[in-house]
């Protein structure tokens, strides 16, 4: 109970809306590093998931990255236009065969670098000191 001359004590933090906040500050310092690149987030992510995935179908891309499979037919149609993808099975009715061309490797390369620039930024030795706890504590917990 407080007294009525105390000071309001504001209220205690959510860890949803802590993380919530921090998830949509990394996003956009992430778009913002990967802007030049004419990448967002999620073109990266995608690519991402191409690279590390070898042979994934459609389904298997949307799961991975949290759309819908005709979403990730429009992004692999312009990743495909930007010569960053190809489709070596790009019939209709049969499974698809979706690899990065040697610019979508170049690309996310660069991209990964512009990760890693922004992740020393917000999380590194010199990051406001609860934002490197997190970083710890996500690397410790994901060991990567």
């Amino acid at each position: 109970m407080t007294a009525p001359n105390d000071p309001p004590q504001p209220p205690v933090p959510s860890t949803s809306i802590v993380v919530l906040t921090l998830a949509r500050r990394v996003e956009a310092e992430l778009n913002a590093a990967l802007a030049p690149l004419e990448l967002t987030v999620s073109r990266l992510g995608l690519l991402g998931h191409i690279s590390g995935v070898p042979g994934a179908s459609f389904s298997d891309l949307a799961r991975m990255s949290g759309i819908s499979v005709q979403s990730v037919h429009g992004a692999v149609k312009a990743l495909v236009a930007a010569g960053l993808v190809r489709d070596l099975n790009a019939r209709a009715g049969s499974a698809s065969t979706i690899e990065l061309t040697p610019e979508g490797t170049r690309l996310l390369d660069a991209a990964r670098q512009k990760v890693s620039e922004v992740d020393e930024r917000l999380f590194g030795p010199d990051a406001d000191p609860a934002q490197r706890k997190v970083g710890e504590v996500v690397r410790a917990t994901f060991s990567f």
